[in-house]
């Protein structure tokens, strides 16, 4: 089992316009908490930066679980990004893929660790994915 279980979320309100990430950090009886604002993005370059900050702050060599509930995120580093690569960040319809600077930093960032990406359906009453959804939306109310 995984020592660290690390819960992500991001928001936008309106897609584009303000966005907030948020990340619930649980390891053995601690939890840290960690959010942050963007004043113009998307709902998924905040689901991406929720994961990349979440990274960021851990200095660990140890397994991480990592919860996400968007499909984008998990079906993007799971699936689609080895074919990314391959095909020079073009996507299957041969155009660019989006948030490109955001996948290649998750890319490095997710290659130095021991990571077991898990999707959860969001708003389905997952303590830990509604924490994490709390954070994103406060992080944009707080601006």
């Amino acid at each position: 089992m995984a020592k660290y279980k690390v819960y992500t979320d991001g928001a936008c309100s309106g897609n584009p316009g303000p966005g907030g990430w948020g990340a619930v950090i649980i390891c053995e009886d601690r939890v840290d908490e960690i959010s942050g604002y963007d004043k113009n993005s998307t709902n998924n370059r905040m689901e991406l930066q929720a994961v990349i900050k979440s990274l960021q702050y851990l200095d660990t060599e140890e397994e991480l679980e990592i919860f996400t509930d968007s499909t984008y995120v998990m079906n993007g580093i799971t699936k689609w990004i080895m074919n990314w690569k391959k095909n020079n960040w073009l996507n299957s319809s041969k155009k660019p893929v989006k948030n490109e600077d955001l996948w290649r930093r998750l890319d490095t960032l997710s290659a130095e660790k021991k990571i077991i990406w898990k999707w959860v359906k969001g708003h389905s009453g997952d303590k830990w994915n509604d924490k994490a959804d709390f954070l994103a939306r406060n992080a944009i109310m707080r601006k």
